[in-house]
């Protein structure tokens, strides 16, 4: 059970303080308990992808983050150098401004333009949609609008919002997804209960920097007698 869910979490630590001692402990972490990837500062893609060589833990990183609404120029020349610089996982934060303008057109071109890039790599997309800030119509709306392209995931936050993750979010999500698109649950997700909560509505990775704690209520949950 521990080596299963660790495959699902994206240790992150996204902090502006984040030193490079930090994300060399973010990596050994992943490395000892075998979590799906790392999610780090775009400063630190360098770093993490050459600390994870051989472990088979992913160096994921961010892109437009945290807010989503710079130019989908600037969303181009951070993915490039984000896949120049070895990442493997692409975090990228929808431009908000349009979605709640009501401009499909540029989002439709933000992430044609995006996509392309990513695949042509053979790398990872996750959309991150901000869904505490969303109606349940505008979370609908996104699960319609880029479940018509192949991404790999859907992402429910950046973590820098007010609200972070829901289950009934991700139950949403997964409702109104198709099948190929996985579900990232992230922000808040602190307690190895809330994540078997979010794995049983329908999440496939989970993001979060409370990752070594979990792991360990997970080990202790699995010590004990009739587990």
């Amino acid at each position: 059970m521990v080596a299963q869910l660790a495959s699902y979490i994206d240790h992150t630590l996204l902090k502006a303080t984040a030193s490079a001692t930090d994300i060399d402990r973010l990596c050994q972490e992943a490395r000892q308990y075998g979590f799906a990837a790392v999610c780090v500062p775009p400063y630190y893609v360098k770093r993490a992808h050459q600390q994870l060589e051989g472990s088979g833990v992913k160096t994921a990183t961010v892109i437009g983050f945290p807010l989503g609404y710079v130019p989908i120029e600037a969303k181009c020349t951070e993915v490039q150098q984000a896949i120049a610089d070895g990442a493997d996982e692409l975090d990228m934060v929808i431009n908000l401004a349009a979605l709640f303008s009501g401009d499909e057109a540029y989002l439709k071109r933000e992430i044609e333009s995006i996509l392309p890039r990513v695949k042509e790599a053979g790398k990872v997309l996750k959309l991150i949609v901000e869904s505490g800030l969303l109606s349940e119509s505008q979370l609908i709306y996104c699960c319609r609008l880029y479940g018509a392209y192949p991404i790999d995931f859907l992402k429910t936050s950046t973590g820098f919002a007010e609200k972070g993750a829901t289950l009934e979010a991700v139950k949403c999500m997964r409702a109104h997804l198709p099948p190929h698109i996985q579900i990232k649950a992230s922000g808040g997700i602190r307690h190895y209960e809330q994540v078997k909560q979010y794995l049983e509505a329908g999440a496939t990775r989970i993001g979060c920097s409370a990752s070594v704690a979990i792991m360990q209520a997970c080990l202790s949950a699995d010590s004990k007698p009739g587990q």
